[in-house]
């Protein structure tokens, strides 16, 4: 080969490669290629909103970055998505019961027998791929006393708390506010609002398997007094969803909750579930970054 030549195709071989090389830190802008190893005291979750409305990441590289940073799994992915997560090591840590709706929830006797039919199966199925936990919603009260709301859904749990004993899954009730109605934001005319009324279900049901989800971003609109709420009734919580108040944003410093703290708060007391991160990025920030912040801060 003559020089002239050589240097010419050394030349492109080099471009190529500088092309290369940015295109790769363009796809992981923000992140390290190392993996993570987590303190453990915390066991967290994301959801796949924490990527971004604009993201042009594949659920496969969501995992893959997931896995990297020490995440355990994600929330409300389904089934046809499992495999995908399995393939990185994750887990579905919180899944959908599906037949319920925000409208009509558990606390409507009119669609007991209908969600019932539809639960019972899913019950089944994610105890046999070894799901443990599995949310459900109170539902809009639309005139229904708190009273009449509790004793519905008391009655509806009753009905499936044999099975979900027997299996080994737990279904748990997701509280919301319903001060904020733009959805992004909170549940119009939810009954599960205030924290207090989902713990005298969870205690009139009595079954270790019907616990509750503790939203902290609605929990701090609606009650406040988060970490005496979460010690008092950590029995009764089988999952933890975060978020920044107000905007529901990160949770770091431009929000008013003390995440680093809240976390000490759980990893002291007894509880073996998950945290999970389902707050959205703040424009501009980046996606990647913010989500290896959220774990930073939780990681006690």
């Amino acid at each position: 080969m003559r020089r002239r030549t050589f240097l010419r195709t050394l030349g492109a071989a080099a471009a190529l490669a500088a092309g290369a090389d940015a295109a790769a830190q363009r796809a992981g802008a923000g992140a390290s290629s190392a993996p993570v190893t987590r303190k453990g005291r915390i066991k967290q979750g994301l959801w796949r909103v924490n990527f971004g409305e604009s993201t042009t990441l594949s659920f496969d590289d969501m995992c893959r970055e997931a896995a990297r940073l020490g995440v355990h799994g994600f929330d409300l992915i389904g089934p046809e998505d499992w495999p995908t997560l399995r393939r990185h090591g994750l887990e579905p840590l919180l899944v959908g019961t599906g037949g319920v709706t925000f409208e009509d929830g558990i606390i409507h006797p009119e669609v007991h027998d209908q969600i019932e039919q539809s639960i019972r199966p899913y019950i089944d199925m994610c105890a046999a791929e070894g799901i443990r936990t599995i949310i459900t919603i109170g539902g809009q009260r639309r005139g229904m006393s708190f009273s009449e709301g509790a004793d519905n859904a008391v009655a509806f749990l009753n009905r499936i708390k044999g099975q979900l004993e027997e299996r080994g899954v737990t279904i748990a009730i997701e509280n919301m506010n319903n001060r904020l109605t733009d959805p992004r934001f909170g549940r119009e005319d939810q009954i599960f609002g205030h924290w207090d009324w989902g713990v005298e279900v969870c205690e009139r049901v009595g079954s270790p398997n019907v616990k509750l989800v503790c939203d902290i971003y609605h929990l701090q609109i609606m009650d406040g007094d988060l970490a005496r709420r979460i010690r008092e009734s950590i029995r009764w919580i089988a999952h933890f969803h975060t978020a920044g108040v107000p905007t529901r944003n990160e949770i770091d410093g431009t929000q008013e909750i003390n995440y680093r703290y809240l976390a000490e708060v759980i990893a002291e007391l007894d509880y073996d579930g998950y945290v999970s991160h389902e707050w959205r990025p703040s424009p501009g920030r980046d996606p990647l970054e913010s989500i290896a912040q959220a774990l930073e801060i939780m990681d006690v």
